[in-house]
C-alpha cells in the first residue's frame, strides 16, 4: 500500500521529503509542473508532492497520484482558517466530511451539490481519520512543547490547542472577513474551518474509491479578527504540526504492522 501525501505549500511537506531522502533515497518524477517524490518513510511507501493552492491544482495532483503512482490512500495536510465557534489559532481540525462552499449551480442543482454527481458532502475514510486523530493527540501531548518554541506560541496566542473533528469547507476564495464567514456559516452551520483544496481532493477520492483524510492547522480566525504573519506561522508553527503529526501517523503504522 502506498500513501500519497500532498499539501498546498512547500513548508508543509519539506521536512517529510528530507526524511524520505535520508531514509530511502528519493526518486523524483516531474508531471504537470509538479515534482512527485517517491520513496519510503519508516518503511512505508509514500509519494509526497506539493499540490499548490486551489481546488483545480489539488484535484489535478490527486488524480495523478492515483493514476500514475497507484496510491491506495491520500492524506492532505496544511493550513486553514477557523470558523467554528470554539476553533482557535493553533488548533487542529481533521475532516470527517468536506463540502465546496462556493459550489452553486442553482436552480439546476441544489446548493453545494456537484453537478451530475449527486453529492455535496464528501466523507473521509473513517479508519484513516482515526489514525490521524490518534497521531495528532500524541503530537499535542508529547511533541508540541519542544517542536514549537514557547516564544512562538506566545506570539501567535497558542495556549492549549484542541483537536476537532468535523466539517471543513473548501472554496477558491481566501476568506478574511466576517461577512464571508457569516455567509458560509448561514449555509453550512456545521463548518469548523475553511480552506482552498480539501473538498476537491475528497471528490476525486470519492470518484476513484480511494480513502482520503484531510488534516488542517488553524492559522487564523477567518474573519479578520486576528492579523498574523502567515509566512512566519507557516515556517514556525504549521510546518512543525504537519511534520510531527505525519511522522507519528507513519510510525504508528510501522508499529501496528510489526505486531500483526
Amino acid at each position: 500500500m502506498t500513501i500519497g501525501i500532498l499539501a498546498a505549500m512547500h513548508d508543509e511537506v519539506a521536512d517529510l521529503i528530507g526524511d524520505m531522502t535520508r531514509q530511502s533515497g528519493n526518486h523524483v518524477r516531474r508531471i504537470g509542473m509538479r515534482d512527485y517524490h517517491v520513496g519510503e518513510l519508516e518503511g512505508q511507501p509514500c509519494v509526497v508532492v506539493l499540490a499548490r493552492i486551489g481546488k483545480v491544482a489539488a484535484a489535478a495532483t490527486a488524480v495523478t497520484l492515483i493514476r500514475e503512482f497507484g496510491v491506495t490512500e491520500i492524506v492532505f495536510t496544511g493550513l486553514a482558517g477557523g470558523v467554528g465557534q470554539h476553533v482557535k489559532v493553533g488548533d487542529i481540525v481533521i475532516a470527517d466530511r468536506l463540502v465546496q462552499h462556493d459550489m452553486d449551480a442553482r436552480p439546476l442543482f441544489p446548493h453545494h451539490e456537484v453537478p451530475l454527481l449527486g453529492q455535496s458532502e464528501f466523507v473521509t475514510a473513517v479508519a484513516l481519520g482515526a489514525e490521524l486523530k490518534a497521531a495528532a493527540e500524541v503530537f499535542l501531548r508529547e511533541d508540541l512543547q519542544h517542536m514549537v518554541l514557547p516564544d512562538v506560541r506566545t506570539t501567535f496566542g497558542i495556549g492549549q490547542p484542541l483537536l476537532h473533528v468535523g466539517m471543513i469547507a473548501s472554496g477558491d476564495q481566501f476568506v478574511a472577513d466576517i461577512g464571508q464567514v457569516n455567509s458560509i456559516l448561514s449555509a453550512l452551520p456545521d463548518a469548523l474551518a475553511v480552506e482552498m483544496e480539501g473538498a476537491a481532493v475528497a471528490q476525486i477520492c470519492f470518484e476513484y474509491d480511494v480513502p482520503c483524510a484531510v488534516l488542517r492547522t488553524i492559522s487564523d480566525r477567518a474573519d479578520a479578527s486576528a492579523h498574523i504573519d502567515f509566512g512566519k506561522f507557516l515556517s514556525d508553527v504549521a510546518s512543525h504540526y504537519s511534520t510531527g503529526i505525519l511522522r507519528r501517523f507513519i510510525a504508528a503504522r510501522r508499529s501496528n504492522h510489526a505486531t500483526n
